[in-house]
C-alpha cells in the first residue's frame, strides 16, 4: 500500500494536468506558427510560468486499488501483485494462468 500523501500528490497533479492542458496546447501551437523571435521568447516565458506539475510527463500511473506505482499494468490499472491475486480469484474475465 502506498503512502496516502503520495496518492494525494498524484491526484493533485492529475487535476493540474487537466486544468492547464488546453492552455499549454494553445501556447505550443502558437510557438510553432510564429516566426518572430521576440514573440517566440514571450510565448516561451508564458509556457515556463505554468506550474511544473501541470506537465503530462510528471504524472505517474498508480494501481487504483493499492496506489502502488511500480509493476503497473496499463490495460487493467492494477499493480502486478493485485493483478495476480485477482486473476487467481477469477475476478478478471479472460485471464488464465499459463502453463506449457
Amino acid at each position: 500500500m502506498a503512502k496516502k500523501s503520495m496518492v494525494q500528490r498524484e491526484e493533485k497533479r492529475k487535476k493540474l494536468i487537466n486544468k492547464y492542458k488546453i492552455k499549454r496546447e494553445i501556447i505550443k501551437s502558437s510557438i510553432k506558427i510564429i516566426n518572430n523571435f521576440e514573440e517566440h521568447i514571450k510565448l516561451q516565458e508564458q509556457l515556463q510560468k505554468l506550474p511544473r506539475n501541470s506537465l503530462a510527463c510528471r504524472g505517474r500511473n498508480r494501481c487504483w486499488m493499492t496506489g502502488r506505482s511500480r509493476g503497473f499494468y496499463r490495460d487493467f490499472g492494477l499493480s502486478r501483485h493485485v493483478f495476480r491475486q485477482m486473476s487467481h480469484d477469477c475476478l478478471l474475465p479472460g485471464i488464465r494462468k499459463s502453463s506449457w
